[in-house]
């Protein structure tokens, strides 16, 4: 036995493919069918099904009328908490980032196809971009999620795009996917995402993603336009990257 071998903990078979299971579920946004399951997974069908039905008793999945399983409710609770305990961990950076670029910065996750707000510090300015922890919005039109969109592959975007919408809240809102495929290409290109005023007219809004976060996260700054704009940004991104290497850190994930 090598010492990698004898070192590696122990790890539970039926654990694993519970999660396996969950994350198959949310990959597929929150609802899927036996033979989806199935096609995705070397698991056994009586397997699946064994696991299906003790994940439903207990609350964490359930099944829908058309007979396809979705995520239940209990892992609501389990996800506010994690979101809470990222964003207490995270928030030492973002107060960094407020204190060395003078403007409001945020954190988010991308939870199912929405992009939640976990944790902000806001800019002492009285004019500034202020957003309340636990707010919902989509992914296409802010800095944070287009910053994690950009992450991932295409047809993960079209689907999240698909069941969300694509509203536009502004005439700078991207209102179709293909766009949107471009406006993402070019993020992953330069390493950093820009909210143009897409949600909201004046604001401006620099993001980039935590490299390695077990699911989809991003930090942002943002700002009215007098203040955000292409200088401030030239400032803001070496700071954003070098606040989600150290968040990344912390998760021991980078």
């Amino acid at each position: 036995m090598t010492d990698t071998q004898a070192k590696a903990p122990p790890r539970v078979q039926s654990v694993e493919r519970v999660f396996e299971l969950l994350e198959l579920i949310t990959d597929a946004g929150g609802e899927v069918t036996l033979s989806e399951l199935a096609a995705s997974t070397d698991l056994p069908l009586p397997t699946i099904h064994r696991l299906l039905r003790t994940l439903v008793s207990l609350g964490y999945a359930r099944q829908v009328p058309n007979r396809r399983y979705a995520l239940g409710p209990r892992l609501i609770r389990l996800g506010e908490g994690a979101n809470r305990i990222l964003g207490s961990l995270a928030r030492p950076q973002l107060a960094s980032l407020v204190n060395d670029l003078g403007e409001s910065a945020n954190m988010a996750v991308l939870d199912g196809d929405m992009v939640v707000y976990i944790a902000q510090v806001p800019s002492q300015h009285s004019m500034r971009m202020f957003t309340e922890v636990g707010r919902r919005a989509h992914a296409h039109d802010t800095g944070v999620g287009k910053a994690m969109l950009a992450q991932l592959p295409e047809d993960t975007v079209r689907g999240i795009v698909s069941r969300a919408g694509m509203p536009t809240p502004t005439a700078h809102s991207i209102g179709n996917v293909d766009d949107l495929l471009t406006e993402l290409a070019a993020i992953r290109e330069r390493g950093y995402a820009i909210d143009d005023e897409e949600q909201e007219l004046g604001v401006r809004c620099y993001a980039i993603t935590v490299p390695g976060a077990p699911s989809p996260t991003a930090i942002s700054v943002s700002g009215p336009l007098a203040r955000v704009d292409e200088g401030f940004g030239e400032r803001a991104v070496p700071l954003l990257k070098a606040a989600a290497a150290q968040i990344a850190s912390e998760l021991n994930v980078a």
